[in-house]
């Protein structure tokens, strides 16, 4: 686990580490001990290789981008209590994007999330972020709710998106961090524009 510079803000206790394939076993157990997630997005438990997937699948060819970024956040003693996959400059430059955001379930209710997602859309404007974006499952309520609470506004629909056991619909959502217009975020990321006639094929998101 490399530390990451700047050090990312996280929740008392925590500590925010880059995660590499030498910590595939960390993280898959904590895919497996935190099984939320998977069953409301994929429709099934973490599957076996589900972390060395997280960590080393490749982006869609074609899909600019600088760097893909998988963050730990280890407790004192070890084990992970969230993760986060964010990828930089996707799509557009200053277009953040965060892929996967997991808290683990016993600390579900205690502001964790909500601090650790600060944490992180802080550092990235730190490196130069001006807009995150990021796909949430229509239906799973607790997620659309919290990104909501963040301030995240909805751009488009993508519907027969499959993930895992199940076809869903993903909100496109999008977020400005250094006061931009919605006009100006779609005029970068084109992908993103309302258009229920043409849904782009590939990775959810």
């Amino acid at each position: 686990m490399n530390p990451i510079e700047p050090p990312l803000v996280a929740a008392p206790g925590l500590t925010a580490v880059e995660l590499t394939l030498d910590d595939e076993p960390w993280l898959q157990r904590f895919f497996e001990e935190n099984p939320l997630y998977f069953q409301a997005v994929h429709g099934e438990p973490a599957r076996p290789d589900e972390a060395h997937e997280e960590i080393d699948e490749a982006l869609p060819a074609g899909w600019p981008y600088t760097k893909k970024w998988v963050i730990g956040y280890r407790t004192a003693d070890g084990p992970l209590a969230a993760m986060a996959n964010v990828v930089s400059d996707l799509l557009a430059p200053s277009v953040w994007h965060v892929g996967t955001f997991i808290v683990a379930t016993d600390r579900h209710g205690q502001g964790d999330a909500q601090l650790l997602y600060q944490g992180l859309e802080d550092w990235a404007r730190r490196q130069g972020a001006q807009w995150m974006r990021l796909g949430v499952v229509s239906g799973n309520a607790r997620a659309e709710r919290f990104w909501l609470r963040q301030g995240f506004t909805q751009s488009r629909l993508r519907t027969g998106v499959v993930m895992g056991q199940r076809t869903n619909t993903l909100r496109a959502m999008f977020k400005a961090l250094t006061g931009g217009t919605p006009q100006e975020y779609l005029a970068l990321v084109e992908r993103d524009r309302p258009d229920p006639t043409a849904e782009p094929q590939g990775r959810p998101g």
